[in-house]
């Protein structure tokens, strides 16, 4: 018998298909963390703890754990913000918060469907769970967001690992069960074989970095920061590919797709 790993840490690169900000890059650096047979008090407490190491190693601050903790719906209605500035409020000059509760779905109204908020994975309420199908848009998740100064230093979520629940989840949200099993048919298959609860959360390094550091961006923690259009100045990417690269790696352009329908 392989027993799982029932924890791991890493250090990763990711990458954002998103508008740039003063806190956002095309590539940034996550803190990541998934674990198993864990709640979201768990994660709470083991995150908080290392900001707090961190803002003691660092800066020679000691922070008061736990964090407070707001729930989507009062953030709004309150801040009218899902990452509130709270520094005037825990008179401190590093003012952290847990946002919880977040919905479940969004609904798109140009295609006329449920989206989920955070991704298809995360884990409805356990006491929302009678009105999943019923009231898509009452549903609260299993996610949450830490929040410090007003920027969103990381998030995570308690994974669904039933999978009965996963596939009600892609139903609502338009995927039917020939194109679940397609794209996700290895994690539905693993679900019948008993997998553990588990949940996870990132922190963002290079702005956890910038906010130490009193940098107004994360560029200024970034070795080699891209522009605001998303350009490289040392590399000069990205560049033009040329069609024989394309086609190598299975790329077919669009005109080339419809030369072909023809």
């Amino acid at each position: 018998m392989v027993s799982g790993i029932e924890r791991y840490y890493q250090i990763a690169k990711c990458f954002r298909d998103e508008d740039l900000r003063a806190d956002r890059q095309p590539e940034f650096t996550q803190l990541d963390l998934e674990m198993s047979f864990v709640d979201e008090e768990d994660i709470f407490s083991l995150v908080e703890q290392l900001i707090q190491l961190i803002l003691k190693e660092t800066k020679n601050i000691d922070i008061k754990i736990p964090f407070s903790r707001i729930t989507y719906d009062e953030a709004q209605k309150k801040y009218n913000s899902d990452k509130p500035d709270l520094r005037k409020e825990q008179n401190s000059e590093f003012a952290f918060a847990w946002i919880i509760d977040f919905p479940l779905f969004k609904y798109n109204t140009e295609e006329k469907r449920w989206e989920s908020e955070h991704h298809p994975f995360t884990a409805p309420s356990q006491e929302d769970l009678d009105i999943l199908e019923k009231t898509p848009d009452k549903v609260k998740s299993r996610s949450y967001d830490l929040v410090l100064n007003g920027m969103e230093m990381g998030s995570g979520s308690i994974r669904i690992h039933n999978q009965e629940l996963q596939k009600k989840i892609f139903n609502i949200i338009g995927i039917d069960e020939v194109e679940a099993g397609k794209r996700f048919g290895f994690l539905l298959e693993a679900f019948q074989y008993g997998a553990p609860p588990h949940g996870g959360f990132a922190i963002g390094l290079d702005r956890l970095l910038a906010v130490l550091a009193g940098q107004a961006s994360i560029r200024e923690m970034i070795a080699f920061p891209k522009t605001s259009a998303g350009f490289c100045p040392l590399t000069g990417a990205p560049s033009e590919v040329d069609e024989k690269q394309l086609k190598e790696l299975s790329i077919i352009i669009k005109q080339e797709k419809e030369r072909r329908k023809e």
